[in-house]
């Protein structure tokens, strides 16, 4: 037991990746680690809950010259952070934070987002959680590269990881934050509270093949031309800020329910003559 905050670290590239190991290294001065992550790559996992062993491994991961104990799970994201909350955690964590990602989560895809998915797993165990990535070349994505720096992308980590801490308990419908960070990003770069960008920031792309039998790997292009000001794609494609999105486990639309009541209503008036 200690009376600094235990924060509960994850991700979902794998409890090995120096997104998450620079997220420890920025943490380590802020509280006391439970890191517990998914075993293997799981990015675009959501918050899914796949049938899975569930086994959990004992490991060591190196943090500036320093080893801590580690649980890899064969599970995704949100099944490690499950694991970690039921039978890990020695008591409720004080904060969860995943990442920090290979690649932003922008736009539509905070619901394909493994990390997004973890810290939402998180929030509904609750526990104040956040969700970040950085900006990259997709050519990094799902990968372990040594040649990405996570330097400001950890200093902002651990920025909000205090802000989060003393702001308890977030605002009503406030259950996560995401953060996004420019590649081009220095810890003097402004960060601004943002909404999700109704969007499709990662745009799908037909694959092409000569028989469906044949495997094919969907790709895709970024497009943030369509983004509008105050969204997160906005803010960091264009604004080439830090972008601060607070994101609501509760996806129902905010739209007037007597409204669609009436709109969805068996004796409204026909409209047509």
């Amino acid at each position: 037991m200690t009376d600094r905050p235990l924060i509960l670290l994850t991700n979902d590239d794998g409890y090995d990746s120096p997104g998450l190991l620079a997220a420890a290294a920025a943490l380590m001065a802020v509280g006391e680690l439970l890191i517990v992550a998914p075993l293997v790559q799981q990015s675009g996992m959501g918050r899914s809950w796949p049938i899975s062993t569930g086994v959990i491994h004992r490991r060591r991961v190196g943090v500036d010259g320093l080893s801590f104990p580690a649980y890899a799970v064969e599970g995704s994201p949100a099944q490690a952070v499950a694991h970690a909350l039921l039978e890990l955690a020695p008591r409720r964590p004080d904060l969860a934070v995943a990442g920090i990602n290979f690649g932003e989560n922008m736009g539509f895809a905070v619901t394909s987002s493994g990390t997004v998915g973890a810290a939402m797993e998180a929030a509904i165990g609750g526990v104040p959680s956040m969700a970040v990535s950085l900006e990259m070349d997709k050519a990094f994505f799902k990968t372990h590269s040594e040649h990405v720096d996570f330097g400001t992308a950890a200093h902002f980590t651990q920025v909000f990881a205090e802000l989060l801490l003393r702001a308890r308990p977030l605002p009503p419908d406030v259950d996560l934050l995401k953060i996004d960070v420019p590649r081009d990003a220095t810890p003097e770069t402004p960060w601004e509270i943002t909404r999700q960008s109704r969007q499709r920031y990662f745009v799908a792309l037909p694959p092409t093949r000569r028989e469906l039998s044949e495997p094919v790997q969907v790709d895709y292009r970024v497009d943030p031309s369509r983004s509008k000001p105050g969204s997160d794609v906005h803010t960091l494609a264009y604004r080439r800020r830090i972008s601060v999105t607070p994101l609501s486990v509760d996806l129902t639309s905010r739209t007037s329910r007597r409204k669609l009541r009436q709109l969805l209503s068996h004796d409204r008036p026909s409209s047509a003559a």
